[in-house]
């Protein structure tokens, strides 16, 4: 079969149904699958698909697997012994690749998909047949055989649509990329049936406790920070106070009807605000836990490990989106410190060093903005440039303007103007633009790379990434995401190849995290480790960037340390231990 320039004599399209207890692989109940080109139909259930030690359908170099969301039909390989298929096309990753940034009124299910392509139409009885079969699926009863057809149906149905969906999208389908993703689908699989190794002690812990410790957080935050908390509530007009007391500039929202310019206290205000400054971060993690965060909705299975499904390519920028409430990464910062590997092993954090910094450099060609991240200190390198510092300039002598560079540098990828960055840099308005104007003038090429960026996109309603990772624009895009979607989905492509190589060469990666991988080894291997997953990252980064390398660095847990985040978590896990303790102790 021709697909593109690719000819595969053998196609393969696949379903599955399982139940998945939270935190736990799937069990396999149902696999259906139809060969294309001879026509073999594959329908196995019950004992006859667990007793099968190989999949009966082809998997080879010589032939093309399709699923609809692949991690789910992967991990049922996983599971059985199966191996993995040599060639995977993901339909419902080259679905959104399709249609990223437009609008889908009946979403991204494989349902949404055909609804939006043309193919089917939203059936009532069909979507309550449909809901049916899944609610059959993940049931733990015994089947009965009338139940099992039902099931086998199902899943039937399933392939049929995949099958159609299949040849819709064909013609749009640039192979060779789509197998590369297809690629880090089958690497997703390995890392969520990995799973992440959790304190489950600690966990239960916090569960008991939960309650207990947000009241008490509360009385010692109303004592350090002046009563601004009525019952649960965070009162605005003494967070209004409390912000003016202590000098911090909060955004604003319009003026309302009755002439008020209340602040803004939604979550994304509190978030960027306690990156500035550290003082507001206790509020911002305080505000999250009398919320909708909950550490008993984390999926952690029996053997004490968090798995939940990454949804890679959920993201406009191609990025994971797993459920925050589920994976450990999600909810709040230092919850992280639930994270500790098993006795004898390590988890390691390996991340790319001012990733968004050098993408920049490497995509736009700029020599000076190159040599900058090649000095090891960009920030620092920037002001040097900029003849705002001395060539001999450290961290330590000049860490202040290394700060007000480094923001410059960071805001400049996405057109940060001069209010927000004297705002952020505590320079006034005038000095900030200049330092805007100094960036503008020491890496003129890497502003002509980013204009271009913003007038392609305008002109064509379309971005797209190295590997082909699509953004189609609908009403009025803003100029300032569109100048930083290169930064963020071309780091995702960069992350999700690094996946890919680090999985391939046997490193056990059980998170990838924004630029960085959490990977984990026993004691005796964890050099090797290491050192295969710094060089896949590499690797990675400069096939990414045409040649050239970012580096990476790394730090290591040891059981039975914790992964901890020093700057903004290990406060908050003090604080909240803590208070359990004296809970503990008061019974």
């Amino acid at each position: 079969m021709l697909i593109g320039h690719r000819d595969f004599p053998k196609v393969v399209v696949a379903d599955s149904e399982f139940r998945q207890p939270n935190g736990e692989g799937p069990l396999p109940k149902v696999v259906v699958a139809y060969e294309l080109v001879s026509g073999c139909t594959y329908r196995m259930f019950g004992d006859d698909l667990l007793s099968r030690q190989h999949p009966p359908y082809p998997i080879g170099p010589d032939c093309l697997f399709v699923a609809f969301h692949a991690p789910a039909e992967i991990s049922v390989h996983h599971v059985l012994g199966w191996e993995d298929p040599k060639n995977v096309l993901d339909l419902h990753v080259e679905f959104r690749n399709f249609t990223n940034g437009r609008y889908l009124p009946s979403g991204h299910s494989l349902i949404g998909a055909l609804v939006y392509c043309g193919l089917e139409a939203m059936n009532p009885a069909e979507t309550t047949k449909k809901e049916e079969g899944r609610e059959l699926a993940m049931s733990d009863r015994t089947h009965t055989a009338e139940e099992w057809q039902r099931l086998v149906d199902y899943c039937d149905s399933d392939v049929k649509r995949t099958c159609r969906l299949l040849l819709y999208l064909l013609p749009y389908i640039d192979i060779d990329r789509a197998l590369l993703r297809g690629r880090y689908m089958v690497a997703a699989a390995h890392i969520e049936g990995a799973g992440i190794p959790t304190d489950t002690e600690a966990l239960t812990r916090l569960g008991q406790h939960w309650d207990g410790v947000r009241l008490n957080l509360i009385q010692q935050v109303n004592t350090d920070y002046g009563g601004i908390f009525d019952g649960l509530t965070l009162k605005a007009d003494d967070w209004e106070r409390w912000t003016e007391d202590h000098r911090i500039p909060w955004p604003r929202l319009p003026t309302d009807y009755l002439g008020r310019n209340r602040l803004a206290m939604d979550e994304d205000t509190f978030r960027e605000r306690a990156r500035i400054y550290p003082a507001v971060t206790p509020i911002h993690e305080l505000r999250k836990m009398l919320g909708k965060m909950r550490v008993n909705s984390l999926t952690v299975g029996a053997d004490g490990r968090n798995r939940t499904g990454l949804w890679p390519f959920t993201a406009r920028t191609g990025r994971n989106q797993p459920r925050s409430s589920e994976h450990i990464m999600g909810p709040s910062v230092w919850l992280r410190g639930l994270i500790r590997a098993e006795p004898g092993n390590a988890v390691v954090c390996i991340d790319y060093n001012q990733q968004e910094f050098g993408i920049a450099g490497g995509l736009s060609g700029d020599p000076a903005m190159i040599q900058a991240y090649h000095s090891g200190d960009p920030y620092l390198a920037f002001a040097k440039q900029a003849g705002a510092a001395p060539p001999n300039a450290t961290k330590a002598s000049h860490g202040a303007i290394r700060d007000q560079f480094k923001t410059c540098a960071l805001g400049t990828l996405y057109s940060m103007g001069a209010n927000t960055l004297a705002e952020r840099t505590g320079l006034y308005i005038p000095y900030a633009a200049d330092l805007l104007r100094l960036h503008r003038k020491t890496y003129p090429q890497f502003w002509k790379w980013s204009n271009r960026v913003v007038d392609y996109a305008l002109l064509h309603n379309h971005l797209f990434t190295t590997f082909g990772w699509n953004l189609f624009l609908e009403g009025e895009p803003n100029p300032n995401s569109l100048r930083n979607f290169p930064m963020q989905a071309n780091g995702a492509e960069m992350l999700r190849l690094a996946c890919c190589l680090a999985v391939e060469r046997g490193v056990k990666v059980i998170a990838p995290v924004h630029d960085a991988l959490l990977i984990e080894a026993r004691g005796g291997d964890l050099v090797g480790a290491v050192v295969t997953a710094r060089r896949a990252m590499a690797e990675a980064s400069a096939i990414v960037l045409g040649g050239m390398t970012l580096r990476t660095e790394f730090d290591v847990y040891r059981y039975p340390l914790r992964y901890m985040d020093e700057k903004r978590g290990r406060k908050m896990w003090n604080m909240v231990f803590r208070i359990i303790k004296e809970l503990e102790a008061g019974k």
